[in-house]
C-alpha cells in the first residue's frame, strides 16, 4: 500500500482538530476526513467515523495492522508538519513586507 496522493483540505487553530486530510491508496482507493487532532501528548490521526445509535463514534476505515497505520500517521504527520511550516513562513513573509511597506515614525 502506498499513499499516492495527499491534500490537507483544512486546517484548524483552535481547539483540538488541527486538520482534515484527504488521501489517495495506489491510485485507487480514496479516503476522506482523516483528521489530525491535539492529544494530551502528541499529535495523532483520526481516521474517518460516525456515531452509531448507541452514540459511539466508530471508524468507517481503518488500517488493519499497527505497522500500516503507523505508515499512515507518519505521512500524514508529516504533510501537516510540511504545510505548518509553509503557512508559519508565509505569515513571516507577509508580517515583514507590511513593516517595509509603513511608513517610518518621525523624530
Amino acid at each position: 500500500m502506498e499513499i499516492t496522493d495527499l491534500k490537507i483540505r483544512k486546517m484548524m487553530t483552535e481547539g483540538r482538530l488541527r486538520a482534515i486530510v484527504s488521501i489517495t491508496l495506489d491510485q485507487m482507493l480514496a479516503v476522506h476526513d482523516i483528521k489530525v487532532v491535539q492529544g494530551d501528548a502528541r499529535l495523532f490521526v483520526a481516521m474517518p467515523s460516525r456515531k452509531d445509535e448507541a452514540g459511539i463514534f466508530r471508524d468507517i476505515v481503518h488500517p488493519i495492522s499497527g505497522q500500516a497505520r503507523q505508515y499512515l500517521e507518519n505521512q500524514i504527520l508529516a504533510a501537516y508538519q510540511e504545510q505548518l511550516a509553509l503557512m508559519q513562513a508565509e505569515a513571516e513573509a507577509g508580517g515583514a513586507e507590511n513593516a517595509e511597506a509603513a511608513p517610518a515614525a518621525e523624530l
